[in-house]
């Protein structure tokens, strides 16, 4: 175990909203670690760039990478980790002592965890998305053994050519089958067929979250009535604790759970990566569940 204080650091744009330096702090004070977990706002690609140059030099021990940045993350490293590979895009750095970065994805990890958590042995699923959380969210599925696994987002149009449609080749590579979005008759009769035979249900988009939508409109395209009793519904978003999404789901009477134990999860594995020690996962989850009341409260 290092006793020499050591820099982790988080990437994206903006940074506002993020729980993770509360949630790496604690891990660290639990162990009795003199570490330090900061926020680095990187605007465009080159600032990026120079933050991953600082890590190359060692000034910092590890880097978590969130949007819009996890494919640039992906593209710039040395060597890349099968599941960063298979999602195409990276939330964790790390660099060895000859300055080479490896890319990893720790938040497909962490959703396989969740949904093996509240929905066991799933056999089809349904995912709403198609930016990095959906196909982290296919990835997961696929690694706990789902047979059948459908997506749909607002950008795959009826009137387009379903290969036209942004990150389907990646999606049919990962072995999830697209759906044009249910805005007209003929798609919203074959989401609701593909629903109506879902154990898991992903939100896997920013709708619903604070400052961003309310998530009323996308939660109105789930035939709720027709997903099986007992089905779980999962939303990525994790502030607010509770979305439309979540609502309409506990409504029908289904397991509804936020995505504040996926964030969790993801820095549970990343602080297990860089510092090879095994994560206090109960002390991180009090405090992300403490630092998201406090955002509440504002």
């Amino acid at each position: 175990m290092s006793t020499e204080p050591l820099r982790f650091v988080l990437l994206g744009h903006p940074l506002g909203h993020s729980l993770s330096p509360a949630i790496h702090q604690r891990a660290y004070a639990e162990l009795g670690l003199p570490h330090r977990y900061d926020l680095c706002d990187v605007p465009d690609e080159a600032a990026v760039k120079r933050q991953l140059e600082l890590l190359r030099q060692g000034h910092f021990a590890g880097m978590n990478v969130t949007v819009p940045w996890k494919r640039l993350a992906l593209q710039l490293a040395d060597r890349v980790d099968p599941l960063a590979a298979q999602v195409g895009a990276a939330n964790v750095l790390m660099c060895d002592g000859e300055g080479l970065l490896t890319a990893h994805n720790t938040d497909v990890l962490a959703l396989a965890e969740e949904f093996a958590s509240y929905a066991p042995a799933p056999r089809a699923a349904s995912v709403i998305g198609n930016g990095g959380a959906a196909l982290a969210a296919v990835a997961a599925l696929r690694k706990l053994g789902v047979r059948e696994c459908w997506v749909t987002a607002r950008a795959f149009a009826l009137s387009h050519a379903p290969e036209s449609w942004p990150h389907a080749e990646q999606l049919r590579t990962l072995g999830a089958r697209g759906l044009a979005w249910p805005d007209e008759p003929a798609a919203a009769l074959a989401w609701k067929d593909c629903v109506s035979q879902s154990q898991v249900i992903v939100q896997a988009t920013s709708a619903g979250m604070r400052g961003v939508d309310s998530g009323a409109l996308l939660a109105e395209r789930v035939p709720w009535a027709a997903v099986p009793a007992h089905s779980l519904a999962y939303d990525v978003v994790y502030n607010p604790a509770v979305t439309p999404f979540l609502q309409s789901a506990r409504a029908a009477g289904l397991v509804a759970v936020g995505g504040l134990g996926m964030l969790v999860g993801q820095a549970a594995h990343a602080f297990e990566l860089w510092l090879g020690l095994r994560a206090p996962r109960v002390a991180m989850q009090e405090a992300a569940e403490s630092a998201l009341a406090g955002r509440a409260e504002r």
